[in-house]
C-alpha cells in the first residue's frame, strides 16, 4: 500500500509540474519557476498531496548528483588554465566579503551568533544548477562571462563542500571528545587518498575500459551512471559529500573520447531529475516556521540580488575586465545555493541552528532562485538599460580584455568573421587562401592561440559586447560574417550593426531552415547553413565516379584520386585542355562528377566548374603534385576591387538606334558587352526588365559591364540627368 501511495503522489506532482510548465510557457516564465511553483502546491502549505518526501528527496539528491557528473565531463582544462586566477580570486573575495557583509547584517538584525554564521555562508554561495541550466539554454555557457560564471562556481563549489566536510568533522570530533584538527587532518587525508586513486583510474583503467564498453552505447550510458553513483557513495561515506564524488567522477572521464556522447545522452535524464530538485524547494517551505521571518528574508533577499553582483562587478572591474562581462557575470550569480540548503540542514541537524532559520535560509533561496532567473534571462536588456552608471566599476583600461593590435596594420579589410571556432577558423583560412584580408574576433584564449599560430590576425573581444564594434575596423570591411551558432548572439550582431549603421553586408550561419528565416527577417544579406552545405557536399562524394572506377579496375595496380575543384581555384573555369596536368604532372582525368552525375573519360573541351570532382590516374607522387596545382587558388582580385566591372547609367533619345527595339533584339551582351539591369522610367523601374521589353525615348538605362564597355557607351550615348 505504501508503494501504490507513493507512486500516486508521483503521479499528482509530475502532473501538477506539467501544468505549470503549460501554464509557465503560455506566459512566457522560465520553467524553473513552474516547477517551485508546482512544490509548494504540492506541499503541506497548500494541498498537502505530498507525503514520500524521502522518495523526492533523492530523486532531487540524484538529478544533483548528475548535473555535477555533466559539469565535471564537460570540464575545460583550457578553461582551468586560462581562466583558473581569476575565478580564483574572485570566488574566494566574493565568499569572504558576501560572508562578512552578511554576518554583519545578521547580528543587526538579532540573530545569534552561531545562526547568523550559518546565515552568513548560506548567502556567500550561488546555485551551479539554476546558473548552468539557463546560461546552456541561452547558449551562453561557453561565452566569456558564461566561462567565468563557471569558474567563480567551482571555486564556490568547493569552499561550500570544505565548509561542509569541516563542520562535520568539527562535530564529530566534540561528539567524540578529540581534537577538532586531528579529525580535519583525517579528512584531508582521505579526500587526498581519493584523488590519488582517482588520477591513477583515469590513467590507467577508464580509458581501456571506456573503449570496450563503447561497442554497446546502453552499456557506456548504463557505466556513467553507476560510475557517478559510485563515486559519490564512495566520497559520501568518507566524509567529502556526494556532490565531490559525483563532479570527480565527472573529471575522470572528461578526457576520453567518449565525453559528448556521455554527456549528449544524460541531459535529458538530468533534467527529468532535476525537475524534483525543484519540486523538493517547494515541498520544504513551511510557511509556519518562515511566516515569522518575512521581514529578514526580503533583506536578504535584496541583499544578495544587489550587493553580491556589485562585489563580483567590484573585484572583475579591478581585475581588468570590462563592464559587460562583470556585470553579467555577477547577475548570474544573484542567488543562493543548493549547497546553502545542504549547509542548513546539516546546521539543523547538529542542532547549531533551530527551525526559523533554515525557513530564513529556504525562503530566501526560493525567491532569489525565483528573481535571478529573470536576470540571467533578461541581462542584456538591463545592462543596455544601466550601461553607462556601471562605468564607474571599470578601468580606464580594461587590460584582460583589451583588443590585440594586429588587425590595425592591415592596409584594408575585407571580412570581419566572428566566431573562431572550427567552422570560422576554417572559413579565414580559405578567405584568406583566395587573397581576401580578414580579421577574426573571439574571446576564447586558446581559439585566438590557435588562429595566431596560423598567422590568422585576430582580436580579443565578445561581439555581443556593444564596445568591441567601437574597435573593429567596420569602416572599410565588405562583410561581416558570424560564425557562431547562438541565436541571441546572432540577433545582437544584426542589432548592433544595424544601431551603427553598417554599410557592409551581414551573412549569419544558421543552424537550420527555421534560425535562416529569422535571420533573414532580421536583415542579414545572407544565411550560411554549413550542416546543409557538407551534406550536400558528402552525396557528392558517396555518388562520385571513384568508386565505381575502382572497381571496374580492381585487378589492375591502378591509382586513383578524386578532388573537388575549389571555387577560387585556378583550374575553375577552364577546358581540360587548357589545363597542363598531363604534361606538368604526368596525370590524366578519366572522370568527372557534377550535381551527382558523372561523365566518364571527357574530352578536351570539357569544362570544369567550381565544385566539380574530378578524378585523376597517375603515379602517387604525380598524384600529390597534381593535388596541390588543382587547389591552388588564383590569385586574381580584379573582379573583386571593382577594376574589371562598373556601372553606368544612359539615357535613351528619339534619335537613338535603341529607342523602339527590344533588349532581346538589341542584344547589349554581345554587341556592347554589357548588361541592360535596370530600366528608369518616369517614376517607374524596370528591375529586371524582360528580354522583350522595349525601350521608349525618355528612358534611363542601368547598365553593368566591363569598365571600357560602359565607359564606351557613356561616350556615344549622352548620359543621363
Amino acid at each position: 500500500m505504501h508503494g501504490a501511495r507513493t507512486l500516486y503522489e508521483f503521479t499528482a506532482i509530475l502532473t501538477l509540474a506539467v501544468l505549470s510548465g503549460i501554464l509557465s510557457m503560455g506566459l512566457r516564465q522560465p520553467l524553473i519557476i513552474a516547477f517551485l511553483v508546482a512544490g509548494v502546491v504540492a506541499g503541506p502549505s497548500c494541498l498537502g498531496i505530498v507525503t514520500s518526501f524521502g522518495q523526492v528527496e533523492l530523486f532531487a539528491h540524484i538529478g544533483i548528483s548528475l548535473l555535477l557528473f555533466i559539469v565535471g565531463l564537460r570540464l575545460d582544462l583550457g578553461l582551468i588554465r586560462t581562466t583558473g586566477p581569476v575565478a580564483l580570486v574572485t570566488g574566494l573575495g566574493q565568499i569572504l566579503l558576501t560572508a562578512a557583509l552578511a554576518l554583519a547584517l545578521a547580528l543587526g538584525m538579532g540573530l545569534d551568533p552561531l545562526g547568523a554564521a550559518y546565515v552568513s555562508m548560506a548567502m556567500s554561495f550561488s546555485s551551479t544548477i539554476i546558473i548552468v541550466k539557463l546560461l546552456s539554454d541561452k547558449s551562453e555557457i561557453d561565452s566569456l562571462h558564461g566561462r567565468m560564471a563557471l569558474g567563480v562556481l567551482i571555486v564556490q563549489d568547493i569552499m561550500a563542500i570544505l565548509s561542509m566536510i569541516g563542520l562535520s568533522t568539527l562535530n564529530y570530533s566534540l561528539e567524540q571528545g578529540g581534537q577538532a584538527y586531528l579529525g580535519m587532518i583525517f579528512v584531508a587525508l582521505k579526500g587526498a587518498g581519493l584523488l590519488l586513486c582517482m588520477g591513477l583510474l583515469m590513467r590507467f583503467v577508464l580509458p581501456w575500459l571506456l573503449k570496450k564498453l563503447a561497442q554497446s552505447q546502453e552499456l557506456l550510458v548504463l557505466f556513467s551512471i553507476a560510475w557517478a553513483m559510485l563515486v559519490s557513495v564512495v566520497s559520501d561515506s568518507l566524509g567529502l559529500s556526494r556532490e565531490v564524488g559525483a563532479f570527480l567522477a565527472g573529471v575522470s572521464l572528461a578526457s576520453t573520447e567518449y565525453r559528448d556522447s556521455i554527456g549528449s545522452r544524460l541531459v535529458s535524464l538530468r533534467d527529468f531529475l532535476l525537475v524534483f530538485f525543484f519540486i523538493d524547494l517547494g515541498l520544504r517551505i513551511d510557511w509556519s516556521a518562515v511566516s515569522g521571518q518575512l521581514g529578514r528574508a526580503a533583506v536578504f533577499s535584496l541583499f544578495v540580488l544587489l550587493v553580491k553582483p556589485l562585489i563580483v562587478l567590484s573585484i572583475m572591474g579591478l581585475m581588468g575586465y570590462r563592464r559587460r562581462t562583470s556585470f553579467l557575470t555577477g547577475t548570474s550569480l544573484a542567488q543562493i545555493s543548493e549547497f546553502s540548503l545542504i549547509l542548513a540542514a546539516v546546521g539543523t541537524g547538529f542542532g547549531h541552528i533551530d527551525r526559523e532559520t533554515m525557513g530564513l535560509i529556504t525562503l530566501v533561496g526560493v525567491v532569489t532562485i525565483l528573481v535571478s532567473s529573470y536576470l540571467i534571462l533578461y541581462s542584456e536588456p538591463l545592462y543596455e538599460l544601466i550601461s553607462r552608471p556601471l562605468e564607474f566599476f571599470e578601468r580606464q583600461e580594461p587590460y584582460r580584455e583589451a583588443l590585440c593590435n594586429k588587425c590595425f596594420i592591415l592596409p584594408r579589410v575585407d571580412v570581419v568573421v566572428a566566431g573562431m571556432g572550427n567552422y570560422g577558423r576554417e572559413m579565414a583560412g580559405h578567405l584568406m587562401e583566395r587573397g581576401r584580408e580578414i580579421i577574426g574576433v573571439d574571446f576564447d584564449p586558446q581559439a585566438l592561440d590557435f588562429c595566431s599560430a596560423r598567422s590568422i590576425p585576430v582580436l580579443y573581444g565578445d561581439m555581443g559586447d556593444p564596445e568591441t564594434y567601437e574597435h573593429l575596423p567596420l569602416h572599410n570591411s565588405r562583410w561581416v560574417v558570424s560564425a557562431v551558432r547562438s541565436v541571441e548572439l546572432n540577433r545582437m550582431i544584426l542589432r548592433h550593426l544595424r544601431h551603427l549603421k553598417y554599410g557592409g553586408k551581414v551573412a549569419i550561419t544558421a543552424n537550420n531552415q527555421r534560425e535562416a528565416d529569422q535571420y533573414y527577417r532580421w536583415g542579414s544579406d545572407l544565411v550560411l547553413r554549413p550542416f546543409i552545405d557538407a551534406a550536400e557536399q558528402a552525396v557528392d562524394s558517396l555518388t562520385a565516379a571513384s568508386d565505381v572506377l575502382s572497381r571496374k579496375a580492381m585487378s589492375w595496380p591502378v591509382v586513383f584520386r578524386e578532388l573537388r575543384v575549389k571555387a577560387g581555384s585556378a583550374f575553375a573555369g577552364h577546358a581540360l585542355r587548357d589545363i597542363p596536368l598531363r604534361p606538368d604532372a604526368g596525370v590524366s582525368v578519366v572522370a568527372v562528377s557534377r550535381a551527382g552525375k558523372v561523365f566518364f573519360n571527357p574530352d578536351g573541351n570539357f569544362q570544369l566548374f567550381p565544385a566539380d570532382r574530378i578524378v585523376l590516374i597517375g603515379p602517387p607522387d604525380d598524384l600529390q603534385r597534381a593535388e596541390e596545382a588543382v587547389y591552388r587558388i588564383q590569385d586574381d582580385l580584379a573582379g573583386e576591387d571593382g577594376e574589371s566591372v562598373a556601372f553606368g547609367e544612359i539615357r535613351v533619345s528619339g534619335a537613338s538606334p535603341f529607342a523602339g527595339k527590344s533588349l532581346v533584339h538589341l542584344r547589349f551582351r554581345e554587341a556592347y558587352g554589357s548588361t541592360v539591369i535596370g530600366i528608369r522610367r518616369g517614376d517607374d523601374y524596370l528591375i529586371p526588365p524582360g528580354p522583350r521589353e522595349t525601350l521608349e525615348p525618355g528612358d534611363d538605362l542601368l547598365l553593368m559591364g566591363s569598365a571600357d564597355a560602359v565607359e564606351a557607351l557613356q561616350k556615344t550615348f549622352a548620359p543621363a540627368a
